[in-house]
């Protein structure tokens, strides 16, 4: 099974990796954990600017029911359905933002770590976990299976 002590080996750096490789794909993996917030925040936008489209129809309406038909007239064609930026809805810019750069930014951080670490994610983190844990405490152990790993306790369990 292997040493418990340490990462399981999913994450022990293979033979002939240097340093400076597990620092580099450290840093594009965490680029590509910048890119997925990036990614959400858009997704955000997106629905935050569907959801005010819709909520305008309310607006018109209830424009119209307080006599004010011209500025529900206005709402109605100057906003509501309205591209965000010349010929875009906010999902023609998700799938662009996919399609352009996340995909191929995941491919190829993906590539990279299969090819110069045998496809072993993490290694940055797994080996700044080994140096930082405390040895021989039960709440610093390597890894769930490790001997000594105890149930989770406090208000939040």
């Amino acid at each position: 099974m292997g040493d418990l002590q340490g990462p399981d080996d999913e994450h022990r750096r293979p033979a002939g990796v240097s340093d400076e490789t597990v620092e580099a794909l450290g840093s594009l993996s965490k680029a590509l954990e910048t890119i997925e917030r990036a990614r959400g925040h858009l997704y955000s936008f997106h629905q935050l600017t569907g959801t005010a489209d819709l909520e305008l129809d309310r607006a018109v309406e209830l424009l119209r029911g307080a006599g004010h038909e011209a500025w529900a007239e206005r709402v109605e064609t100057e906003i509501l359905g309205r591209n965000v930026i010349p010929g875009h809805w906010t999902f023609q810019i998700v799938e662009a933002y996919d399609g352009t750069y996340y995909r191929v930014f995941r491919q190829l951080e993906q590539e990279a770590v299969n090819q110069l670490a045998d496809g072993r994610d993490h290694l940055y983190e797994a080996e700044m976990k080994e140096a930082r844990r405390t040895r021989n405490h039960p709440d610093h152990t390597a890894r769930p299976d490790s001997p000594g790993t105890r149930e989770p306790t406090g208000p939040f369990t």
